[in-house]
């Protein structure tokens, strides 16, 4: 399995929108053409989508995506002022190998 930090995950993105929108995954695959296997797929995490089909999908529920990105050695946003690399060596400590 790839490690987590070098793929980023979009399958709760996905999950969190359709829910919020009241759409099932069969729902949200009709809007899109494609099928509920496909969006199954996309919520497990089994298959990570291009950012310009993560954003057909956003759009499909009427939402945009926006992206951004901070270095690792600033805070990460709503983080205080603890740098994103002090967090991730926090988290590291805390999960077992």
């Amino acid at each position: 399995m790839e490690d987590a930090r070098k793929s980023p995950r979009c399958g709760l993105l996905v999950r969190e929108a359709r829910r919020r929108h009241k759409h099932d995954q069969a729902e949200l695959a009709r809007r899109l053409g494609t099928s509920q296997a496909a969006i199954s797929r996309i919520e497990r995490d089994l298959v990570s989508p291009s950012i310009e089909t993560l954003n057909r999908i956003m759009e499909a529920m009427g939402e945009t995506m926006v992206v951004s990105t901070t270095p690792l050695n600033e805070a990460a946003p709503g983080a205080g002022n603890v740098a994103i690399s002090e967090l991730r060596a926090d988290y590291e400590q805390l999960t077992p190998a």
